[in-house]
């Protein structure tokens, strides 16, 4: 009897459109990383790249559970000496919306060479607008 192996080259990719508005950072994270991964497919293999496309609109309606607006802290550095800075996640919610999603995903993915290739396929859009049309997504409802 064989082991049934799944190969990147066997799936094709499909396309997510995931509404962001008044869902939970982490919750969303959680299922976006998933689907990013394959591990929502019956095929998934750690070693495969089966993972699909998600697609994230109304960014900037992303909920946070208790008071995370106002204590939840994103650090980034300069890479010059005193250059660590620091940004409360509303401030981060006015200015750049999008970067709330993608620093959640980008941390739940797996630290290895697959987390740059596998955070490309993730697309966040603050608005209701999407260029990905021809693409022909489906409605994920999380």
């Amino acid at each position: 009897m064989k082991s049934y192996m799944a190969r990147s080259e066997d799936f094709d990719k499909k396309w997510f459109l995931i509404d962001g508005e008044g869902k939970t950072v982490g919750r969303l994270a959680t299922r976006i990383a998933n689907i990013l991964r394959g591990k929502d497919k019956p095929q998934y293999t750690p070693h495969a790249d089966i993972g699909d496309f998600v697609i994230v609109v109304n960014a900037e309606k992303l909920h946070f559970t208790g008071d995370k607006w106002n204590q939840k802290t994103y650090y980034r550095h300069t890479n010059h000496p005193g250059g660590i800075k620091e940004t409360k996640a509303s401030d981060l919610l006015e200015t750049k919306p999008h970067e709330i999603i993608e620093k959640a995903v980008w941390g739940m993915l797996p630290k290895n060479k697959w987390q740059k290739k596998l955070i490309t396929r993730l697309k966040v859009y603050a608005g209701n607008e999407h260029p990905h049309g021809p693409q022909q997504p489906e409605t994920l409802e999380v």
